[in-house]
């Protein structure tokens, strides 16, 4: 079954950086699209940034273009997000996410919190 564990989130003050990663098993990982969402308290979750499965293809949401940088590695089945310039509002739950075979799942997530 696919499994989807998040780590690399916390506290950091505003200006700096972060560097999240998700670590996927229970489906071939280099053929799928990876995606990273976010959900801020009392607000919907919305899509951060995708890549293809051969990291060709990148996509970033508006708010984060030029921040944030999502990449793969294909031998390690982990995607990361790094995330730099980090503002108070970029405060969320950070998910990673696939679909495969007509299902999404969803990882725990990885709370991070830019604050001084």
């Amino acid at each position: 079954q696919v499994q989807l564990v998040e780590s690399g989130g916390g506290l950091v003050q505003p200006g700096g950086s972060r560097r999240l990663s998700c670590a996927a098993s229970g489906f071939t990982f280099s053929r799928y699209t990876m995606l990273w969402y976010r959900q801020a308290p009392g607000k919907e979750r919305e899509l951060v940034a995708s890549i293809t499965s051969t990291g060709e293809s990148l996509n970033y949401a508006e708010s984060v273009k030029g921040r944030f940088t999502i990449s793969r590695d294909n031998a390690k089945n982990t995607v990361y997000l790094q995330m730099d310039s980090l503002k108070p509002e970029d405060t969320a739950m950070y998910y990673c996410n696939v679909y495969t075979s007509g299902r999404i799942s969803w990882g725990q997530g990885t709370q991070v919190t830019v604050s001084s």
